[in-house]
């Protein structure tokens, strides 16, 4: 049943057929009634009702694993739940105000023509299902299975489910059509390389999503340019100008890193500008009342009361600010320090042992080893990082996330890089080194991080099959299986980071490897040129292997708000610098070694490249503007309305508030 009070005609112009969202699973019943037992109702019964009530379509699914509450939202009901939370949504005039269901029209609809975003209507779906409160005068009576416990006043009648272990798991649901069509127009479509439909993503995942796969696309696009260079400075044969060739290859790799980061910041603002984003007043938001024109009545007793504490609440919030950051530089000391006394010393003695060892069969031993102890030394590392920014200053959870991103990332660079380092300093053997970088780019990587998800899901499914045979209520002979979707999506894993689950989701994982990726094609492409063509390769098969992995192996993830990749970019571009570093190191070894350059006049030459590559990289950085002009100048023209609106409010208020005096 829905709600919502706008009118006829209004309702009608919003009425959008909506599936099952969301799926909140509880154990089957095997005992008593359903309905309860006397006067003591079923809390799955009672839980059903309530939803019922406050304009949820349920439906009641029992399958092999457990039982399902499937539930649907008509559009009066969404509205009506997102003016109750005071959500604030993008309208006509660029400006983010509070959505009201009986002037709907004011508000700007999404890509796919829907009023609410996939986050919005999650986070209206959250709301009405653990806001379903005991309003009775008295405790009320439940029971599940011949357990009976109390609901009191005022307590969330789901999380007390989930307390009681009742409620097992609230998820969001696939959208079977949509997921269809997503994956005809995107997962399986191998034959258009990099083309995705990121507005499509947007409205099924969310911004966060959406924002991965358009850098993914964009980087994957952009390194053809430097795997043709690479390709063609190792096939062709440059003759007397053979020894600038690697030289050039290097000053374009770092120009093309520079502009390649500046164009993703634009194509980042156009998107979201795109999806009415960035134009939301975030000085707005984050000054609350402080700019809402009611706030400024001049009769208001506590003015004075904030207008004289002003210079006592600055000087405790520079105090928190300054007390956050000697933690955060406490912490990174912590994990550097770890990283110098415990991983750099096991890291140098993989890599002696490698170079030393002459047989492949010891070889392969050693890599097993070796890979098994490191994953768990990360592990624990990535467990102590989050224990420590439990204990730092941050600012929301996204500053959590930024500081586990800087941690996590140390000790992986040091892991993936170090063998890498050693081989092109110490033994300057660039034949193993190419090796050691082609099977670290190989794409069973993306078989292996694709196959675990699977066999995941194929275990549960067995056990709950298996389980299954084995009940009494089961008939004998009879086969069990899953035959509805909705089961199937319960036992697929969820999309998580494999540490730090509890701040980051699987995206966490996806931009790590990403990252450790370009580390390793920017900082040793001297020394392997068309390093850049297997990485192009690798990244085709990574969209669609992504894609599938989200459509198909996991369970839907939910939606998370995010308008950029956030510290990842800080990241990116501190490898350009590390790149600049490395390779001027290596331009120096391998000149040495074939003797076309002296140590003396090569070491001159290079230094002075590696100056000229700072300067481009720090220069080059302002040439590209990091919004287009047609942003800059939405941007301006809706900032000019959002403020004549104001004006104009305040003014009225002033006056309301002069005549009152009079």
């Amino acid at each position: 049943m829905g709600e919502g009070g706008a009118g006829e005609g209004q309702g009608a112009a919003v009425d959008e057929a909506t599936g099952f969202e969301v799926g909140i699973v509880v154990p089957k019943l095997y005992r008593g009634a359903a309905a309860g037992c006397g006067e003591v109702e079923n809390c799955v019964a009672r839980l059903v009702r309530e939803l019922e009530d406050v304009g949820l379509i349920v439906e009641r699914v029992r399958g092999v694993p457990a039982e399902f509450i499937k539930l649907s939202a008509p559009m009066g009901t969404l509205g009506r739940v997102a003016a109750e939370m005071n959500m604030k949504k993008l309208t006509y005039i660029g400006m983010e105000l509070q959505f009201e269901w009986d002037q709907v029209g004011a508000f700007v609809r999404q890509p796919d023509g829907s009023l609410f975003s996939w986050r919005e209507r999650f986070a209206c779906f959250r709301h009405l299902i653990y806001s379903i409160v005991n309003k009775t005068d008295s405790d009320i009576t439940l029971s599940f299975d011949d357990k009976e416990f109390h609901w009191t006043q005022n307590e969330s009648l789901l999380t007390r489910l989930e307390d009681e272990g009742i409620v097992k798991l609230v998820f969001p649901l696939h959208d079977e059509i949509k997921r269809k069509q997503l994956l005809r127009s995107w997962a399986l479509k191998w034959f258009d390389f990099t083309w995705q439909p990121i507005d499509e993503i947007y409205s099924y995942f969310g911004t966060k999503i959406a924002i991965y796969f358009s850098f993914l696309g964009m980087y994957t696009r952009w390194l053809f340019f430097p795997a043709v260079f690479g390709l063609a400075t190792q096939l062709i044969d440059f003759g007397s100008l053979q020894w600038l060739v690697l030289p050039a290859f290097f000053f374009f790799v770092i120009s093309w890193a520079v502009f390649f980061l500046q164009f993703w910041k634009r194509k980042n603002s156009a998107v979201l500008a795109r999806w009415g984003i960035n134009y939301s007043f975030s000085e707005y938001k984050t000054m609350g009342n402080e700019l809402d024109p009611l706030s400024f009545s001049m009769a208001d007793d506590n003015v004075q009361q904030r207008k004289f504490g002003a210079p006592k609440e600055k000087s405790i919030v520079q105090r928190n600010e300054w007390f956050g950051v000697l933690l955060r530089i406490r912490n990174n000391a912590i994990i550097v320090l770890a990283i110098i006394c415990l991983q750099l010393p096991f890291e140098l003695a993989y890599a002696h042992l490698y170079a030393i060892t002459k047989t492949e069969a010891l070889r392969y031993v050693l890599t097993a080893v070796y890979l098994a102890a490191i994953q768990y030394y990360t592990r624990i590392g990535g467990k102590v990082s989050v224990t420590l920014i439990k204990y730092e200053n941050n600012q929301g959870e996204q500053s959590s996330a930024d500081s586990l991103v800087y941690k996590v990332f140390g000790l992986y660079f040091m892991q993936s890089y170090i063998g890498l380092f050693y081989h092109a300093s110490l033994h300057r053997n660039i034949m193993a080194l190419r090796q050691v970088l082609i099977k670290r780019l190989i794409v069973l990587e993306n078989l292996i991080e694709n196959s675990i998800p699977y066999l995941n899901y194929s275990y549960k499914k067995y056990r709950a099959v298996h389980k299954k045979k084995h009940e009494k209520e089961s008939p004998a002979g009879k086969s069990v299986r899953l035959s509805t979707r909705v089961e199937k999506e319960y036992l697929k894993p969820s999309y998580t980071a494999s540490i730090g689950e509890e701040l980051e989701d699987g995206l966490f994982d996806d931009f790590l490897e990403l990252t450790l990726q370009f580390g390793m094609i920017m900082m040793f492409a001297c020394a392997f040129p068309s390093i850049f063509c297997f990485a192009a390769l690798n990244n085709v098969t990574e969209i669609r292997a992504d894609a599938l992995k989200l459509l198909v192996m996991l369970k839907r993830p939910a939606p998370r708000d995010a308008a950029t990749i956030g510290a990842w970019l800080n990241i990116f571009q501190f490898l350009v610098v590390m790149a600049i570093c490395t390779n001027c190191l290596l331009l120096v070894c391998l000149y040495d070694e074939e003797g076309k350059w002296k140590i003396e006049p090569g070491l001159a030459a290079i230094l002075i490249m590696e100056h000229a590559l700072f300067l481009i990289k720090f220069g080059f950085s302002h040439f590209v503007p990091e919004e287009p002009a047609w942003v800059k100048a939405n941007r301006g023209r809706y900032v000019a309305q959002a403020q004549n609106v104001c004006s104009k409010q305040l003014l009225r208020s002033i006056a309301k508030l002069d005549a009152k005096l009079e």
